[in-house]
């Protein structure tokens, strides 16, 4: 059995493009650990990117960028026929971006997450993975590279040398392989407040379900844009901190 005595919440936020707002996210930020913010493909702008890096800091949680596909139609959830070369490419661009947002806010990059179809073809697909994790290295090796638990992504992060952190999911349903279940079936996303809390303590306790091992988890992701999410993310504190698990930043929980 796989358990987590220390775990990170993490959240999607900075997902809001000029006029249009999506999420509660200063609300959010007092709630979690780990902010992976959206930079300007599948969501955000400089703008907002600015003001959610401020909440961040204003809040004592560590800044991570949130990558994605260019795809603000799609909300990045649609994958692009795209080479390895420029995905590499457009990730450098992206880490860039909100890297010269943090330090004028006097803050870090801590982590790196894909966002949405990019982070499900990274989970699985080993070239792509390797692309990822090397732009990431090359960029930061500081860098912790969150992603799926027991997924491509994270086999390879850890073997070009980064710290890796392994992600569950407790408001989404998982494949018997470990991937998630894709959005557009029925039952995929979990909203029920405490149904979700009883799946944050199934993947604190006992892991992540790969191809019938468990793979334990360091952070646990809590969507933005769920329609519960304030109330996801505070049964599921109330939960954790009820088995005992201590809520932790990545910095703590990844040792390198």
């Amino acid at each position: 059995m796989a358990v987590s005595l220390k775990v990170d919440l993490n959240c999607d936020l900075g997902e809001s493009f000029g006029r249009y707002t999506l999420g509660e996210d200063a609300e959010m930020m007092k709630w979690i650990t780990s902010a992976n913010i959206a930079c300007g493909f599948h969501a955000g702008d400089p703008t907002v990117m600015a003001r959610t890096v401020a909440l961040a800091k204003a809040n004592g949680v560590a800044v991570g960028a949130h990558p994605g596909y260019p795809d603000l139609q799609g909300f990045g959830r649609r994958q692009l026929e795209l080479s390895g070369e420029d995905i590499g490419q457009m990730i450098c661009y992206q880490l860039g971006a909100l890297e010269a947002i943090t330090r004028v806010a006097g803050l870090r990059l801590a982590h790196v997450k894909l966002h949405g179809a990019l982070y499900n073809l990274a989970a699985s697909d080993s070239m792509i993975a390797r692309v990822v994790s090397e732009v990431v290295y090359a960029f930061d090796s500081a860098l912790i590279l969150v992603g799926l638990a027991g997924s491509e992504l994270t086999r390879a992060g850890e073997a070009v040398g980064l710290r890796v952190a392994q992600e569950g999911f407790p408001d989404r349903a998982y494949l018997p392989n470990g991937q998630l279940m894709p959005r557009s079936q029925p039952g995929a996303v979990i909203t029920e407040p405490g149904e979700v809390a009883q799946n944050v303590l199934r993947l604190v306790q006992e892991g992540v379900p790969v191809n019938g091992e468990r793979v334990r988890v360091d952070t646990l992701c809590l969507h933005g844009d769920n329609p519960n999410a304030i109330r996801n993310v505070l049964e599921v504190r109330r939960a954790l901190e009820r088995c005992g698990t201590i809520i932790a930043p990545l910095c703590e929980i990844v040792l390198g």
